[in-house]
């Protein structure tokens, strides 16, 4: 389910990943989403591969809480 942009905005700093708040990785279907997007982000140079690698990170770190 998408976030509005209020409340993308609610949301803490620490809810996302990647450069300019731009994966939501606040529970376990935004994360996951996370790891399949980030392939697609990459192969459109939005990101680097280092960003790439964070946003893979921190979306796993977030799904071990569940």
């Amino acid at each position: 389910m998408a976030l509005s942009k209020k409340g993308r905005a609610a949301l803490p700093k620490g809810d996302f990943a990647g450069p300019g708040r731009s994966f939501p990785i606040e529970n376990k279907a935004h994360a996951e989403a996370a790891l399949m997007d980030v392939k697609a982000a990459q192969a459109k140079h939005t990101i680097t591969p280092g960003e790439a690698a964070e946003i893979r990170r921190e979306a796993k770190h977030k799904l071990k809480g569940y």
